[in-house]
């Protein structure tokens, strides 16, 4: 098989959760798959036939435990949100299928408690978990996502 050329792949459909707490922090798990330890938001491919919404609840409580009736939607982007994996990853994740991700994201308003989170799911995504604060996430998402962040935060920023 010749060279993957970005080009020539689409963006793989993809539902993000930003998960707030009456704190105005935010949810960032660590990526149990990922050997630094990169810390992210919920989130995961929309199924056919599924909307973005949907797809966003059903990935909050797959990945984290948390159930619909645990949170409020309080926003989502306008557009969607792209972003292009790095070339050591192209042909590599997702079955060499997507050249990265185009995402629709939502702002999430938790009224749980804490023990309501849950990564010790059926398929555990993350290792570890945290409230923290916008700026501490951004710095710490892996380079690549990183506008992807930015974009995202500059759209809830005011709802946080």
């Amino acid at each position: 098989m010749g060279h993957v050329r970005a080009e020539d792949l689409p963006y793989r459909p993809c539902a993000g959760v930003v998960l707030v707490n009456a704190d105005g922090h935010v949810f960032a798990g660590q990526r149990i798959d990922h050997e630094s330890g990169a810390w992210q938001m919920p989130q995961g491919g929309i199924d056919k036939g599924e909307s973005p919404r949907d797809a966003a609840l059903r990935e909050l409580h797959e990945e984290i435990g948390v159930s619909p009736d645990l949170v409020s939607v309080e926003g989502e982007t306008e557009d969607w949100v792209t972003y292009d994996l790095p070339d050591e990853l192209l042909g590599k994740i997702w079955g060499g299928k997507y050249r990265g991700q185009k995402q629709k994201w939502f702002l999430l308003r938790f009224h749980g408690v804490d023990d309501d989170v849950r990564i010790d799911t059926k398929h555990p995504e993350f290792s570890a978990w945290n409230w923290v604060e916008v700026d501490t996430l951004i710095a710490q998402i892996v380079p690549f996502k990183r506008a992807v962040y930015e974009t995202v935060f500059a759209t809830f920023r005011d709802k946080i």
